[in-house]
């Protein structure tokens, strides 16, 4: 992997729908090309509006017809602690805008635990980085993400890291239970960065004015305990999907409007 190949590049398109559509575009030629071989794809989502808005722009591409489903593997970069019916469960909202559309295997759907499973936090944590493991490589007891998809809030939080806290640090778990969320609802249950940063590609996607300053942030190489996005780095690519809200601090020199 060249220096130039792992650099956070970012592609800008002018409305949230059309970066959603982009987004989709790169995904669904990404799972074409690792599973066109019989190869397997693990993918990491996420949640909130853009989360969702990718997914269906994938579900609604004709080329989503064409993939393999049964070759790829969904998981989830975090997870709300709550029912697994409530609308604030990010893979709820996954399923009603692709999973449950598309021909994937029951088994091929990782979910965290919900509460109805009587497990408690810290045993839903465990069981998913046990998930994970059955899946690990030789490197790492967990899958290497063919794509990791990353939301960003405001204040520079990927997946349910937030800044300051120490669950930014941990290196040695795959998934921790977060309490006292500063994000409701409180519980939840996430990825730990070396996870997130052993994934082939992470694509944070991002739109709106409130989040330029966390961007801007990221891209500047801030403190990783600090504004957690800065920290996110794939094998192979690191690429921001913005729109043109959220681009306002975008050194012109990181725009990679080819990729």
């Amino acid at each position: 992997m060249s220096a130039a190949s792992a650099e956070k590049r970012v592609v800008i398109e002018a409305t949230p729908a059309a970066v959603a559509t982009r987004v989709a575009d790169r995904f669904l030629t990404r799972l074409r090309a690792r599973t066109e071989n019989g190869r397997l794809a693990h993918i990491a989502l996420t949640g909130g509006s853009m989360g969702g808005a990718v997914l269906r722009a994938t579900l609604e591409d004709p080329r989503s017809s064409t993939i393999d489903w049964a070759l790829v593997h969904f998981w989830w970069g975090d997870e709300r602690f709550v029912a697994r019916d409530d609308d604030d469960r990010n893979s709820l909202q996954s399923r009603q805008a692709l999973l449950d559309h598309i021909p994937v295997p029951p088994e091929n759907i990782h979910e965290v635990a919900s509460p109805e499973s009587g497990m408690t936090l810290d045993e839903a944590a465990a069981a998913y980085a046990e998930e994970l493991a059955r899946y690990g490589t030789d490197e790492h007891p967990w899958p290497a993400f063919a794509v990791c998809f990353l939301g960003v809030g405001p204040d520079g939080h990927i997946a349910s890291l937030f800044p300051d806290r120490e669950e930014v640090t941990v290196t040695d778990a795959a998934a921790l239970a977060v309490r006292d969320s500063p994000k409701p609802p409180p519980e939840r249950v996430t990825l730990t960065r070396p996870v997130i940063n052993s994934s082939k590609r992470v694509w944070l996607v991002l739109t709106g004015a409130d989040k330029a300053s966390a961007l801007g942030l990221a891209l500047a190489g801030a403190n990783y305990a600090n504004v957690p996005a800065a920290g996110a780095r794939g094998r192979k690519r690191t690429v921001f999907f913005v729109d043109e809200a959220a681009a306002s601090e975008v050194s012109p020199d990181l725009i990679d409007q080819a990729y």
